[in-house]
């Protein structure tokens, strides 16, 4: 397959005037200008169009609570044990929830989503896909990172059932723990393999096998933070345990920007109410100041906080509030990816990637309400 005569937003930095995409087997074999387009038997033309990379939503829960359905489509958060480092995602998700029609219509191809912030350990973070009817088709990266979570939320949780953690001591506490457990059993792992001696000689921990990658940095820690003092937190011990690490929601992080300097950040959700006492300082302007200060930041929806077809209406906004239209391009594509860990799959047009992307009218303004995708590609088919 082959898309021709388009205007092609290889990255936010690099745009093709008129060019062609090649597709095979669901992945980018070719990009180039018109001029180079070689001969194929199944050729679209789409002139009069400009193409993005499909759009991620960064930080989501997409498919974890079911959209009209109580307790029976409620499987975000396990609010038995403060720390669940071994929940997975990929065992949670619906991928048949009506939400994924939604988003791969609003030119959404990729999700990072997981398990809500009730524990100060939640689970594991996944990159997918929003089109199909099997997750382990849709998989981008499994995991992607773990979910942590500081403040309100888990203190609120755990309060009401009268054990710990009830204040932020205690939350940082358990997280430390768990931690220098897994570090210690990594080590002890390490030593039995460099002696060549049984590994089975060492009890078994879910717990701690899960945190491996982790503290291998093949994959991210994801921390649920809103107030400075926990960002300043999670940074602490994203330092203390060489952790590769992303700040989520960051909603102060406006108040302490200069400080944050370089690092990865998913901002939002945008165009929520202040609807709990931690987001008493939210701005529509945090994303900007972030960026500003050059903070490395991706625009998220926090779905279903805000349902994810409306993330690049709170692109828009943060438009509107100080960042450029490049900017928030890649806030969605090239960022969000390379925060997430996945931009060697997605994120830009390029060879080699899955073949997601999304395609509006030549010069329509993406970020208008009134403005939605003409076609939506995933592995390289026309899906919307």
């Amino acid at each position: 397959m082959i898309y021709t005569n388009a205007k092609i937003f290889k990255t936010p930095d690099e745009t093709i005037s008129k060019g062609f995409v090649l597709v095979e087997n669901g992945v980018i074999k070719q990009v180039g200008s018109m001029e180079n387009c070689p001969n194929y038997d199944e050729c679209i033309n789409w002139d009069g169009l400009e193409i993005y990379p499909g759009f991620i939503d960064a930080h989501s829960h997409i498919g974890m609570w079911e959209d009209g359905i109580d307790f029976e489509g409620s499987d975000g958060n396990e609010e038995t044990d403060p720390i669940l480092p071994q929940l997975r995602a990929i065992d949670a998700i619906n991928p048949m929830d009506n939400c994924f029609k939604e988003a791969v219509r609003a030119g959404i191809t990729t999700v990072v989503t997981g398990p809500g912030s009730a524990n100060p350990i939640g689970g594991s973070f996944v990159a997918m896909k929003t089109y199909g009817n099997c997750i382990d088709e849709m998989i981008v990266k499994d995991p992607v990172g773990i979910k942590f979570a500081l403040g309100e939320n888990p203190k609120n949780i755990y309060n009401e059932k009268e054990q710990t953690p009830i204040t932020r001591m205690g939350i940082v506490a358990l997280i430390r723990e768990q931690l220098e457990k897994a570090r210690r059993y990594k080590m002890s792992l390490e030593k039995l393999k460099n002696n060549n001696e049984d590994l089975d000689e060492i009890e078994f921990d879910f717990k701690c096998e899960a945190l491996l990658s982790l503290l291998d940095r093949k994959t991210k820690a994801f921390f649920h933070c809103h107030r400075a003092d926990d960002i300043y937190t999670a940074i602490r011990i994203a330092k203390e345990f060489n952790l590769d690490y992303v700040l989520v929601h960051a909603t102060e992080g406006h108040l302490i920007a200069k400080s944050l300097k370089g690092v990865n950040i998913i901002s939002g959700p945008i165009i929520c109410d202040r609807s709990k006492p931690e987001l008493r300082n939210q701005r529509t302007y945090n994303t900007a100041k972030l960026v500003e200060n050059n903070a490395n930041v991706a625009i998220c929806t926090d779905h279903p906080v805000i349902p994810s077809q409306y993330m690049l209406l709170s692109c828009g906004i943060a438009v509107k509030n100080g960042i450029s239209k490049e900017q928030a391009i890649s806030s969605v594509t090239k960022t969000a990816a390379e925060i997430c860990g996945i931009y060697d799959k997605v994120g830009s047009i390029e060879v080699g990637k899955l073949a997601n992307f999304v395609a509006f009218r030549l010069n329509e303004d993406i970020f208008s309400p009134f403005s939605e995708p003409k076609h939506v590609v995933v592995d390289g088919n026309i899906v919307n």
